[in-house]
């Protein structure tokens, strides 16, 4: 249990689930305070107007930033440095959608209003501007190689 008060990814999720009902509920200001708060004591920036699922594991959640439209599935892993953002060119619905049982590794980078599927790995460093469908492994800059999981 001692263990839990070191682990900033923990952390972070108790200031987002707090902040996400404030939002809900039109708060807003009182939502971004919290999460900015959140912020400066993690390093990790959740917009308390993203959706995350169940079992989030942030694993050296420095860098980590989760825009406001992004959707994160149940059993996902996010290692440090990781970006759910936009493009800068799309209304609304600006930010991914990313489906169950997600490994998504350093620094890599999805952006835009696209979906990751079910199962996928996402390798360290990748740059995802495409869709990805369920059960494969994405690597690259911008995503080159697609391997699939039979």
């Amino acid at each position: 249990m001692k263990l839990l008060y070191y682990i900033h990814g923990f952390h972070i999720l108790i200031f987002y689930r707090i902040s996400h009902v404030f939002y809900k509920i039109k708060l807003f200001f009182i939502a971004r305070f919290i999460s900015q708060l959140g912020r400066l004591l993690t390093g990790i920036e959740i917009h308390p107007g993203a959706t995350i699922g169940r079992r989030l594991f942030i694993d050296h959640g420095m860098g980590i930033v989760i825009g406001e439209t992004a959707v994160v599935g149940d059993d996902c892993t996010i290692y440090h440095q990781v970006t759910l953002g936009g493009t800068g060119k799309d209304k609304n619905k600006r930010h991914p959608t990313v489906g169950n049982n997600v490994m998504i590794g350093a620094g890599a980078k999805i952006l835009g209003p696209i979906k990751i599927g079910d199962n996928v790995k996402i390798g360290a460093g990748a740059i995802i501007l495409k869709s990805v469908e369920n059960d494969v492994t994405a690597v690259g800059v911008p995503i080159n190689r697609i391997i699939k999981r039979y």
